[in-house]
C-alpha cells in the first residue's frame, strides 16, 4: 500500500504556489528584468545613438526675445481733467494687439525694412532632409578620420540616390509674389508672440540659424508695430479731418448761393423770380413744402441762408475743434527690453534630446521584452510548470561553464559542494526519496528530457554522485545511446572504472562498473544490447537482477528520439523531466508529461537546467548564511 505514494505528492496542486499568481510581484518583475536586461540596454543604446545623430546633423537654431508693454490709449483731449481719465485695458484689447503681431502687415513691413527678400540666412527652420542628415554624419566622419582621398565613390552615392536641398529647390526664377509669400512663411514660422501672464507686457521672439539675424528681426518686429500703431493713429484723425474740410466746402458753397438768391430777391422788392432762372438751392426746400415757385417769399429765403450759415459755424467749430485737439504722435506700446544677439543655441537641446532618446529606447526595449515575453512559449519560470503542466518545479540548475553552450560537469557537486548547483540537485535528491520503495528493492528513478543536450546526462551523473557519496549504493543504467555519460565517462582519464565482474559478457548485470571517484556503480549501454534494453520485459528482469541496489537511475531517451523509451516509465518509481531554460518548449513539454500520464507513470516534477535566472537562488543564500 506503499507502493506509489509519490503519485499523490506529484499530482497534488500546489495551492500556496499558484495563489499569488494573479498578480504580478516584484520578484516577477525583477526576475523579468534581469532575463531581458541586455535586449532592453540595447534598445536603450540605440535611442541615444538616434538622439546623437538627430542633434549631430541639425542645424542650431538661436532665439532672440525683446519685449513691448500695452499701455491705455492716451486721451485726445490734452486738456481733460486727469479725474475724468479712464486708463482701463481689458483681454480683448490685448488679443487684439497680439493679432495685430502676428499680422502679414507686421510681416511684410519687416521684411521690407531688413530687406529679407535677398538674405540667404533668412529661410525656414525645417530640419535638413534624411538625405542631408547622412551626408553631414558621413562628412563628418570623412573630417575626423582624414579619409577625404577615399570618400568620392560614397559622395557620389549620396548625390545619386539622396535628395540634397538643391535639387529640392524650383528651377527657374520665381514670381516676386512667390517669393514675397514664401517670406512671409518663414517669419511667421520663426515669430512667437505670447503674453506675459496676465500682464499687458509682450514677448517678441524670433528664431532663425544666425543669432545676429533673429536679433535685428525681433528688434525690427517691435519697431513696426508702435509704428504701426502711430501710423494708424494718425491716419485715423488725418481722415476725420479730410472729412470735415470736404463737409465745410460743400456747405459753405450753399450757404454763399442761398445768401445771393436772398439778396437779389431783396434787390427787387416784392418780385416773384421768373421761372425760366436757374433754381437755387433754396428752391428743393420750397418744393418739398408743395408750394409754387410764385409763392416764395424773401421771409423764406432768409429762412434758408440762414439755415446754411449755421450749418457752416457748427462745421467750422468742429474742424477748428479736431485741429487743435489732433492727438500727438504718441503709440499705445513702448518697447521695454530690445533684443540682443544669443550667444548660444536655443534647439537642438542635446541633454533633453539624449534624455529622450534613453527613454524612447527604453521604452520601447520594454514593449519589445513584453511582447517576447508573451510570444514566448519556452519554458522559463517555476510559475509557468506549475500553470501550463500543473507539475511542480522540483529544482532549477544555473550553468556552471563558461565555455558557449556549457552546463556543467559531470562531477560537479563533487568539485562545488556548496553551490547553487550542487544544493539544488540535494533539493532533487530529497524529493526523490520520497518515491515508492519496498524491503525487497530499492528506489527506481527515471530521468528523460524533450530533446537532447538539455543537460539529462548532467544530472544523471551528479544526482548518482550525491547519492554514491552519502554512502547509499546507486546504480546507473544508460538506456540511451546518445547519452553524453555513456560517450564520456568510461574513457575519461579523471576517473576509475573498476569491473565488478567479468562474468558472461551476455548477462547484462554483469557488465556493471564502479566509478570509484563518483563512488556509484554504471552500467553502460552498447549498441548489442540497447535496443534489448527499451523492452518492457527485458528492463523489468534488468531491475528485478539489481534489486539489491539501493537506489537505481535509469537514464531514459529523450522524447525526440520517439515515445518507445516512455514505455519503460511505468517500471519505475517515479520520473523526473529535464527541460533546459529558454529552450524548452512548453507545447513539447506538455507533450511528454501528458504521455507519461497516459501510461500510468508517477511524474515526481521537472528540473530546468541552464537557468539564468535561479529565482530561489537568494534564499538559499541566506539559508546558508542564517546561524544554525
Amino acid at each position: 500500500m506503499l507502493d506509489r505514494p509519490s503519485a499523490a505528492i506529484a499530482h497534488k496542486p500546489w495551492l500556496g504556489a499558484d495563489a499569488p499568481q494573479d498578480f504580478i510581484s516584484l520578484a516577477d518583475v525583477v526576475s523579468f528584468a534581469r532575463q531581458y536586461l541586455f535586449s532592453i540596454l540595447a534598445f536603450v543604446v540605440a535611442g541615444i545613438v538616434c538622439a546623437t545623430f538627430y542633434f549631430a546633423t541639425s542645424d542650431p537654431i538661436y532665439s532672440a526675445r525683446t519685449q513691448i508693454l500695452i499701455e491705455p490709449k492716451i486721451p485726445r483731449n490734452l486738456q481733460q481733467q486727469p479725474a475724468e481719465v479712464n486708463l482701463s485695458l481689458d483681454t480683448a484689447q490685448v488679443e487684439s494687439q497680439l493679432a495685430v503681431l502676428r499680422s502679414q502687415k507686421i510681416a511684410m513691413m519687416v521684411i521690407d525694412d531688413l530687406g529679407l527678400l535677398d538674405n540667404p540666412t533668412f529661410r525656414d527652420l525645417d530640419g535638413p532632409t534624411i538625405g542631408e542628415r547622412f551626408r553631414r554624419a558621413w562628412m563628418g566622419i570623412v573630417d575626423a578620420g582624414g579619409f577625404h582621398a577615399g570618400n568620392a565613390a560614397l559622395t557620389d552615392f549620396f548625390h545619386s540616390v539622396l535628395p540634397w536641398p538643391d535639387r529640392l529647390e524650383v528651377n527657374g526664377p520665381q514670381l516676386e509674389s512667390e517669393r514675397r509669400r514664401r517670406a512671409v512663411e518663414i517669419f511667421s514660422d520663426g515669430l512667437d508672440v505670447q503674453r506675459v501672464g496676465v500682464s499687458y507686457a509682450m514677448d517678441i521672439t524670433f528664431q532663425s540659424h544666425d543669432p545676429a539675424l533673429a536679433a535685428r528681426v525681433a528688434n525690427a518686429t517691435a519697431e513696426a508695430f508702435v509704428r504701426e500703431q502711430v501710423q494708424t493713429t494718425t491716419a485715423t484723425a488725418s481722415e476725420g479731418i479730410a472729412w470735415l474740410e470736404r463737409r465745410m466746402r460743400e456747405v459753405g458753397d450753399q450757404m454763399n448761393r442761398a445768401t445771393r438768391v436772398a439778396q437779389e430777391f431783396r434787390a427787387k422788392h416784392d418780385y416773384s423770380i421768373g421761372q425760366d432762372e436757374t433754381p437755387v438751392a433754396g428752391q428743393d426746400l420750397v418744393h418739398s413744402e408743395g408750394k409754387p415757385t410764385h409763392q416764395i417769399t424773401l421771409e423764406q429765403l432768409e429762412v434758408t441762408a440762414d439755415t446754411y450759415r449755421k450749418m457752416y459755424e457748427s462745421l467750422l467749430a468742429a474742424y477748428t475743434n479736431s485741429v487743435d485737439q489732433q492727438p500727438y504722435l504718441i503709440a499705445d506700446a513702448r518697447v521695454i527690453t530690445s533684443a540682443t544677439s544669443p550667444k548660444k543655441a536655443s534647439r537642438p537641446r542635446r541633454t533633453l534630446i539624449l534624455a529622450f532618446g534613453a527613454l524612447a529606447g527604453m521604452v520601447a526595449g520594454i514593449g519589445f521584452a513584453v511582447a517576447r515575453r508573451g510570444l514566448d512559449r519556452n519554458v522559463r519560470t517555476p510559475r509557468q510548470i506549475r500553470r501550463e503542466l500543473g507539475l511542480a518545479c522540483i529544482g532549477e540548475l544555473p550553468p556552471v561553464s563558461f565555455r558557449r553552450g556549457g552546463f556543467g560537469r559531470l562531477d560537479e557537486v563533487l568539485r562545488n559542494p556548496d553551490s547553487s548547483f550542487s544544493g539544488s540537485l540535494r533539493s532533487v535528491k530529497a524529493i526523490m526519496g520520497l518515491a515508492g520503495a519496498n524491503a525487497s528493492r530499492g528506489r527506481r528513478i527515471g530521468i528523460t528530457s524533450v530533446s537532447p543536450g538539455d543537460g539529462k546526462s548532467t544530472v544523471v551523473s551528479n544526482l548518482a554522485a550525491l547519492c554514491g557519496g552519502s554512502g547509499t549504493a546507486t546504480l546507473v543504467i544508460n538506456a540511451d545511446d546518445k547519452s553524453a555519460l555513456a560517450n564520456e565517462r568510461p574513457f575519461s582519464s579523471d576517473f576509475t572504472v573498476v569491473d565488478r565482474d567479468s562474468g558472461n559478457p551476455k548477462d547484462i548485470s554483469k557488465q556493471i562498473q564502479f566509478i570509484e571517484k563518483t563512488s556509484f556503480y554504471y552500467l553502460k549501454n552498447d549498441a548489442s544490447n540497447w535496443a534489448n534494453l527499451l523492452i518492457p520485459d527485458n528492463m523489468e528482469k534488468l531491475l528485478n537482477e539489481v534489486g539489491s541496489y539501493s537506489i537505481v537511475i535509469v537514464e531514459l531517451p529523450p522524447f525526440s528520439s520517439g515515445a518507445e523509451g516512455l514505455a519503460l516509465c511505468p517500471l519505475l518509481d517515479g520520473v523526473i523531466v529535464v527541460a533546459q531554460w529558454g529552450v524548452t518548449s512548453l507545447d513539447q513539454l506538455e507533450d511528454l508529461t501528458q504521455t507519461l500520464k497516459n501510461t500510468n507513470s508517477s511524474v515526481l516534477g521537472v528540473l530546468m537546467t541552464r537557468v539564468r535566472t535561479v529565482s530561489a537562488r537568494r534564499y538559499r543564500k541566506r539559508a546558508g548564511q542564517a546561524p544554525r
